[in-house]
């Protein structure tokens, strides 16, 4: 029986996408708020999972929502940001690439009277309402603990990090070496994939070569992680011979667990994270009511 750190399938095939383009026709209507959002890629089911609950409640709320695809690009986010400030958006939320890249378009946004809010990632400025994330230093720690659990408390696991810079990143990983410094599991190796599915597989296929003895594989995404699978099945290594751990809760991740090729993977609630930044925003605008803290943390579901 395959144990499993999350207790909670988010279902989301596909999210109804607006683009920001620059118009002018996005803020039309006097009494209608509306908020920008712009997230890393649509090419993640994280941020599709992500989108399709922050329509949810934008629904709810009552207010439209724009949803931006940065197709993985900075200069494409801070274009949508820019964008946004000449539609004269109500607010802006962002998930950003990475903590420094849209630190100067986040800042200008502010200063025009439009509040920011940020929302899984963070972004290095203190100018920003609110961030809503998941603990990601606290799920890495947990799909450490995972793999020390499932190895008897020795071993040797590969690592694969996220996009250099981003702070989902940088705390996944900081979670996971921290647990594991202090353990008889060894990290062999602990290399970038990009959050990405198939660079995750040119990866790991080329680890596998390099570090041929190992017991357990984490991937600091479920892209990376079902990448690291399909590569050492391609390789002639039964996935099911390995531990596996991946984060996110995507539904390819769940299929991949149901097939017994995956071990886990960490819930950090996309769709929690956006409706709570989504709300504070809507309460400052119309209310304007800051919220008590500025970071908001939500904690990944534990172990069962």
């Amino acid at each position: 029986m395959k144990k499993i750190l999350v207790l909670l399938l988010l279902a989301a095939l596909a999210v109804t996408t607006a683009f920001a383009n620059g118009g002018n026709d996005a803020a039309a209507g006097d009494d209608e708020i509306v908020i920008g959002m712009t997230v890393p890629g649509m090419q993640f089911p994280f941020f599709v999972i992500m989108g399709e609950e922050a329509q949810a409640k934008a629904k709810e709320l009552g207010i439209k929502l724009i949803i931006h695809d940065s197709q993985n690009q900075s200069s494409t986010q801070m274009s949508a940001i820019e964008n946004f400030m000449a539609q004269k958006v109500d607010g802006i939320l962002i998930s950003p690439m990475t903590t420094d890249s849209q630190v100067p378009a986040i800042e200008a946004a502010v200063a025009a009277g439009i509040p920011v809010a940020t929302v899984d990632r963070k972004a290095n400025t203190d100018k920003v309402l609110v961030h809503v994330g998941a603990d990601n230093v606290e799920g890495g720690r947990a799909a450490a603990r995972f793999i020390i659990e499932e190895l008897g408390g020795s071993g040797k696991v590969i690592e694969l990090e996220g996009t250099p810079g981003s702070s989902a990143a940088i705390d996944r990983k900081t979670g996971f070496d921290e647990v594991m410094k202090g353990s008889g599991v060894e990290i062999v190796v602990s290399q970038n994939a990009e959050f990405s599915r198939s660079e995750g597989q040119v990866v790991m296929e080329n680890l596998i070569q390099a570090y041929p003895d190992f017991d357990a594989v984490f991937g600091a995404n479920d892209e990376m992680i079902i990448g690291a699978i399909e590569a050492m099945s391609s390789s002639g290594i039964d996935p099911g011979s390995k531990v596996t751990v991946g984060f996110d809760a995507t539904p390819d991740a769940f299929a991949y667990i149901d097939e017994g090729k995956l071990d886990a993977t960490v819930d950090q609630f996309p769709g929690k994270q956006a409706g709570q930044a989504l709300q504070v925003l809507y309460d400052f605008i119309t209310e304007g009511k800051t919220p008590p803290s500025d970071v908001v943390y939500i904690k990944p579901l534990p172990m069962p």
